[in-house]
Formats: C-alpha cells, sequence, structure tokens
C-alpha cells in the first residue's frame, strides 16, 4: 500500500461523502478518475487569472493563456515519454483522438479489400470507427481472439490474421473489462517481423492512468488516451502520432487556428499540432489534464502500480471467497490492472443477479461500482453474457473500503435470493 494513503485521499474532496449515510466507497475508476485539489486549483486559477483565447491575441491576457495551454502540452509529453510534444494532439477525449485517425490517416490510406486487425476485447471507441470505415472503403475487419483466461491468443493467431492485405493494427493497452494488460511491445513486434508497413494504434485509456507508460518505447504509430480517467478534466484526451504521419494527414475538422492563410477559394493549413486543433480548445481542460500529470508523476507510476496491484490481489481473494461468484479474465496478477469484472452465478454457471440490481444493492450501501455491457458487446458474446458487475481501483483506493465490498455482496444476494 502506498506509505502516504491517507494524505493521498485528503487530496481528493469528493471522498469526503455521505452517501444515502454512508461513507462513499469509489470504485467505479475505469469509467472516470476522480479530481484532486491540485487539479480543480488548476482549472479554478486560469479561469481566475488568465480567461483568455490562445493564439490569437498580443495582450497580457491570451499570452499567458497561451503559454500555460503549450506548457500544458509539454507536461503531458514528458509524463508518458512522448518526445516532441508537437506530436501530442489535444482532443475531447480517446474516442475523438480515434476517429481522428480513422477520419484523417484511415480514409486517405485505407482501400478497398484491405484489412483492419482489432481484438475481441476492444471497447467500442476502437471498434465503432473501424466499423464506419470499412463499410465507408470496402475494408474488412479481422479480430485477434481471447483464451480461456481472458488474455490475447495472438502468438496462436498472427501468423494468419496479418496477410499482405493488413493496413492497420488497433488494440487495447489494457482491457475495460477484464482488465487484461496486453504485452503491446510485444505483440507490436510480431506484426512488424509479419508485415513492416502495418501502423498500429493503441488505446491507452485504462493504461495511462495506472501503469508506467512509455510511448516511444513501444513502436506504435499512435497512442491515445484520456484525461477523465487519470485524475484529469472531463473534455481533454490526447493522441500521440509518429510526426511524419502527422505532417501528411489532412485535418480532422476545419475553422479557426487550424490555417495559416484562408482565401475565398482554399486555404493552406498550419503546423502540427494545431493543424488538428480547429477552434477555440479546452484550455482549462489542458491545464488540468498537465496538473493530473504532475500529481501522478509526484506519486510515481511505479508505486500507482504497486498499490493497485496490492488492491487486485486482496479483492480477488475477498471476491472469491464467496460462493456463486464468477470473475472474469486473467488469474495472474501481473497480467492484469485494477479491474475486476464478476458476476453472481447459479449453478448451471447462468447469471443469477442482473448487474445492475446488484450495483443498485451496493449504491445503498454506499458503494459506486459499474454494471452492464461496458461498452464491449462483442466481448460480452465472448463471454457468453449479456452483462457484469465491475470493481476498478485507483491510488486512494484502500483494503479496508475493499472490505465493505464482500458484505454488500452477500446482501444482495439474500435480498434477490441468489
Amino acid at each position: 500500500m502506498l506509505e502516504n494513503i491517507e494524505k493521498i485521499r485528503s487530496d481528493f474532496p469528493i471522498l469526503g461523502r455521505q452517501i444515502y449515510g454512508k461513507k462513499l466507497v469509489y470504485f467505479d475508476n475505469a469509467a472516470t478518475s476522480q479530481k484532486p485539489k491540485a487539479v480543480i486549483e488548476a482549472i479554478a486559477d486560469y479561469y481566475r487569472t488568465s480567461n483568455a483565447n490562445v493564439h490569437r491575441g498580443v495582450h497580457k491576457l491570451s499570452e499567458e493563456a497561451t503559454e500555460g495551454y503549450e506548457a500544458a502540452r509539454k507536461r503531458v509529453a514528458n509524463f508518458v515519454n512522448a518526445g516532441d510534444a508537437r506530436q501530442i494532439i489535444f482532443t475531447r477525449n480517446a474516442t475523438e483522438a480515434i476517429n481522428l485517425v480513422a477520419y484523417a490517416w484511415g480514409r486517405k490510406n485505407i482501400k478497398k479489400g484491405e484489412e483492419i486487425l482489432l481484438t475481441e476485447m476492444e471497447h467500442h471507441s476502437n471498434l465503432v470507427p473501424w466499423q464506419i470505415l470499412a463499410a465507408e472503403v470496402g475494408a474488412k475487419l479481422k479480430f485477434i481472439p481471447i483464451d480461456e483466461n481472458g488474455e490475447l491468443s495472438w502468438r496462436k493467431s498472427l501468423h494468419k490474421l496479418v496477410t499482405n492485405k493488413t493496413k492497420l493494427a488497433a488494440l487495447t493497452h489494457v482491457s475495460n473489462v477484464l482488465g487484461t494488460i496486453n504485452p503491446v511491445k510485444e505483440i507490436i513486434e510480431d506484426i512488424r517481423n509479419l508485415k513492416s508497413d502495418v501502423r498500429i494504434l493503441i488505446d491507452g485509456a485504462q493504461a495511462v492512468p495506472h501503469l508506467p507508460v512509455s510511448i516511444q518505447t513501444l513502436g506504435c504509430d499512435f497512442y491515445v488516451f484520456t484525461g477523465h480517467k487519470m485524475l484529469g478534466p472531463t473534455g481533454i484526451g490526447v493522441l500521440w502520432a509518429r510526426k511524419d504521419l502527422l505532417e501528411e494527414m489532412p485535418p480532422f475538422l476545419g475553422g479557426g487556428d487550424m490555417i495559416l492563410e484562408v482565401g475565398f477559394e482554399k486555404s493552406t493549413y498550419n503546423y502540427i499540432p494545431w493543424k488538428f486543433e480547429a477552434g477555440t480548445p479546452h484550455i482549462a481542460g489542458a491545464i488540468g489534464l498537465a496538473a493530473a500529470c504532475d500529481y501522478l508523476a509526484k506519486v510515481g507510476m511505479k508505486k500507482v502500480r504497486e498499490h493497485e496491484q496490492e488492491l487486485t490481489a486482496y479483492a480477488q481473494k475477498a471476491l472469491s471467497e464467496i460462493k456463486n461468484l464468477v470473475i472474469y479474465g486473467p488469474k495472474k496478477l501481473e497480467k492484469r490492472a485494477g479491474v475486476i469484472s464478476f458476476n453472481i452465478v447459479d449453478k448451471k454457471g447462468k447469471v443469477a443477479i442482473h448487474p445492475h440490481d446488484l450495483a443498485s444493492i451496493l449504491d445503498g450501501e454506499g458503494i459506486a461500482l459499474r454494471s452492464g455491457h461496458h461498452c464491449a458487446q462483442p466481448l460480452m458474446k465472448v463471454l457468453g453474457i449479456n452483462a457484469a458487475a465491475r470493481a476498478s481501483f485507483a491510488l486512494y483506493n484502500t483494503k479496508e473500503e475493499i472490505d465493505r465490498l464482500r458484505p454488500a455482496i452477500e446482501k444482495a444476494k439474500e435480498i434477490m435470493r441468489a
């Protein structure tokens, strides 16, 4: 456990809330994380002292806003070892970042009959944009299967799935349902060995908040993540891409600030990263995201990972002692992030308590967790279920909170007679 866990918890005002007269236990971090005072204050301070539009003004406030916004880009780049900060594109979220790649790179480079390689564990955000593109241009989608442990069966399948028609591979770094940590560096190397010119996108939305991530060492072409899952504000996400690809890609959106010169008939586009940031950006969001990066860096991502790993092991043991509770995903701790999806089943293995009912009863106990298909309906079909309950951890969670989870689930079983 983190040595200063009480100090960390005191940095998050919302953790002091009472829900139905009970102290809040927040286990919905894979959906969105809570925000520390440092992030809240960074956003408030911008609006209090430096609120102005960026890049366009010569007055003092505009200069301060521009300086804060571009400094945030550098701080975010440093946090994930992204190299040149100009390779960091601010978007609304990871979903928009993936759509940007599908629109600006995909429509220019993927042709009829070519193939896009995905996995069975993808979030809808890293599936639907490629479905739309494939339908539009006549491309084919192929999927790396998962095995019985909830891990990608990539060593057995890549040599069959990667062909001379494979144009793009897009896969998640960490599954938001199974908690599986995919060995993306090794997978990328194997794909490259089979076909060197395949472009590779990694969805890091569930990785960057919980693991040390060094984008430059992975060997991918695109990497996306989002602010709100890593202690930052909503409405701000990140696309990192290779500089040569960004230079070649056309703009995603047209408007102000993404241009150098505009005429009646044609325009010339701005330099990267601004070519992809049309209109007034989420200035406060970028500043807040940078503050979140600073906060996590101060704690240390290695320590964050170790803390969440300890919580996950503790929770796995506690939940495994509940009769008829099934946990999905890898059993080995080193292959799993702080995400535990589960169901209460009957003697035939069928879901005995709908996850929504379970989550509702737990909410009455002050425990917030997720229920549903978790934006991964194809994966649910592979698992043979329609939905699951999901507890997901962050650096401010504790074993004492997990101790409240087991009796709450037992209470739900009693109420539902399961």
